[in-house]
């Protein structure tokens, strides 16, 4: 893969990371927010007073071609809504300077190497998934280990199939049109930001979790998309969460984030209209989900399917 492949393929595919590295979290309980018997589906859920809804609507960023998923109930809800929310802006991930974004942050100091950052083991382990996906051993000798780590939990699944273009924001956005307003929790810069400011020990941590095991990734994730089809939102939790239980990881790619746009929900109660929100499965699921944090803030959620 040449560099500017792989900058493409990290652009394109970061999102991927909110929803596939919650298995790298904590241990987590269930969904906060009680389920009821509900019909089959991607899980919808809304808060509302007098003049606002919000509708919260977990996505899968990246899907293999041909998963049904869109129906009536998702129709509806976007058809209602005024404003499309989403983790970032679509058009940030197609501008070319996303990637020169991701280069000015992936890339170690002059004097340093990928793998002398890493112990004899780790190294070992490394080095042998690197062969199974195909490269050589110093394919990322020049990054940051968040940048290898993130890229090897994410080629498994591009090759399984998996494909940003057949993501669920793929297709909110496009079937939103074009006069509904676009807003974003985030910037890709921000996103970036998150795994460039992880500790170095929390970024090799990351690392080798892709690395011990690379194609572990396929079969999460599979569990974890049926899971998400059948609205299994406690079963989903518990895939989830079945990783490292690595507290700076979980604060960083999960609770402060969901914590953050339960904030940001709570002040958009105040103004009138209607809003979908979509945003990786894995913020709305577990103990510290986004409807967690509304419930602490006393804003009642309701499970719509």
């Amino acid at each position: 893969m040449t560099l500017r492949k792989t900058f493409t393929t990290a652009a394109s595919v970061l999102g991927l990371l909110s929803f596939s590295a919650c298995a790298y979290s904590a241990p987590a309980e269930t969904a906060a927010v009680p389920v009821e018997e509900t019909s089959k589906g991607p899980a919808i859920w809304s808060v509302s007073d007098a003049d606002t809804t919000i509708y919260l609507f977990g996505t899968v960023h990246a899907l293999p071609e041909g998963v049904e998923w869109y129906d009536e109930e998702i129709s509806s809800a976007l058809a209602a809504s005024d404003t499309v929310v989403m983790e970032i802006l679509p058009e940030e991930m197609s501008d070319p300077a996303s990637q020169m974004a991701i280069a000015r942050n992936a890339m170690l100091p002059a004097d340093q190497s990928l793998r002398d950052l890493l112990n004899e083991e780790d190294r070992t382990a490394y080095e042998n998934a690197l062969g199974t996906l195909g490269m050589p051993p110093g394919a990322f000798d020049r990054f940051e280990p968040w940048f290898a780590g993130m890229t090897m939990a994410v080629l498994p699944l591009l090759k399984q199939g998996y494909d940003p273009e057949s993501g669920v924001e793929k297709i909110i956005d496009t079937n939103a049109g074009t006069e509904r307003k676009r807003e974003a929790f985030e910037t890709l810069a921000g996103q970036i930001a998150i795994f460039d400011n992880l500790p170095q020990d929390a970024q090799i941590e990351f690392l080798m979790t892709s690395a011990r095991n690379p194609n572990a990734m396929i079969e999460m994730v599979d569990e974890m998309v049926a899971q998400w089809m059948e609205g299994d939102v406690d079963e989903l939790a518990e895939i989830m969460n079945a990783g490292l239980a690595d507290e700076t990881l979980a604060s960083a790619l999960l609770y402060d984030r969901n914590a953050n746009w339960a904030e940001w929900i709570d002040d958009r109660m105040d103004q009138p209209g209607t809003v979908f929100v979509a945003v990786g499965a894995g913020h709305l699921a577990g103990e510290k989900s986004v409807q967690s944090y509304l419930e602490m803030r006393g804003i009642p959620v309701n499970r719509l399917r």
